[in-house]
């Protein structure tokens, strides 16, 4: 299969490091124009450069986890057809030790950026007649985790988002689709095993293996899955040959989750 985007802006938000710079990644090795986007400037150009730099590629550093910070975003990039809404936080903690700021912390970023980046995006693409926007959500989302409850709500809360968008726009060539990604080898999962696994392995391919074996012991995979593994589903999503698939949840989770559909 041979996807060709050419001619089209991608905006991937979250994307200078992990599953998101991976998106950015093949979306640009696909043709589209991309924008990277991070907190900061210097984490934006680090992703800039290891993408090669040259043309079609905008950095923004902006925190979309804020209005403000999503405002400048949309001031500097004011259309786009493709929208990966990606950054994300997620922090082990205790649910009953989880204070209202972190609850709503993890609700803006998670839930309220893509919300808000949907909302000025997505007219352009329907007056288009063609657009793509896909929630980077998780197997969190059904299999709600102990160890961060408030992380699991909010990728919950993106499933709806989604399918909601998809529902009120039938038939308009915009498609709206979630990912449910698994346990994969980023930057936050490797903080997230210190903070579970801690000095028990030599190795991050140790601790990955300990991740698997005790909290995702469901896995059919057997291992944590790469980044690149995950941004090909999102970007077969975004392309030309996705074009009957919206209103969905595509799972890359390595069969963690054990329902069938």
């Amino acid at each position: 299969m041979f996807i060709d985007l050419t001619g089209k802006t991608a905006l991937v938000t979250g994307s200078t490091g992990g599953i998101g710079y991976a998106t950015a990644a093949g979306l640009h090795a696909s043709g589209a124009t991309v924008v990277v986007n991070g907190r900061t400037t210097e984490r934006v150009q680090e992703g800039i450069k290891r993408l090669g730099a040259g043309d079609r590629i905008i950095g923004v550093a902006a925190d979309v986890g804020t209005a403000t910070g999503c405002e400048v975003l949309l001031d500097a990039v004011s259309h786009v057809d493709i929208l990966v809404n990606n950054a994300g936080v997620a922090v082990p903690q205790p649910v009953l030790e989880i204070p209202d700021a972190e609850w709503e912390r993890l609700f803006a970023v998670n839930v309220m950026s893509g919300v808000r980046l949907s909302r000025s995006y997505l007219p352009g693409m329907l007056e288009r007649g063609w657009g793509r926007v896909v929630f980077v959500s998780s197997e969190s989302a059904l299999n709600i985790p102990a160890e961060m409850v408030h992380y699991g709500v909010t990728k919950l809360a993106q499933l709806g988002v989604a399918r909601g968008l998809a529902e009120s726009f039938p038939s308009s060539g915009v498609t709206v689709n979630s990912v449910l990604p698994g346990p994969t080898l980023t930057p936050a999962l490797e903080a997230f095993m210190d903070a579970m696994i801690g000095n028990e392995a030599a190795s991050v391919d140790e601790a990955g293996q300990l991740l698997i074996e005790r909290v995702r012991p469901t896995s059919l995979l057997g291992r944590l899955a790469t980044s690149d593994e995950v941004a090909n589903l999102i970007v077969y999503l975004c392309s030309a040959q996705a074009s009957a698939t919206t209103g969905a949840s595509m799972r890359v989770d390595g069969g963690v989750v054990r329902t069938i559909a």
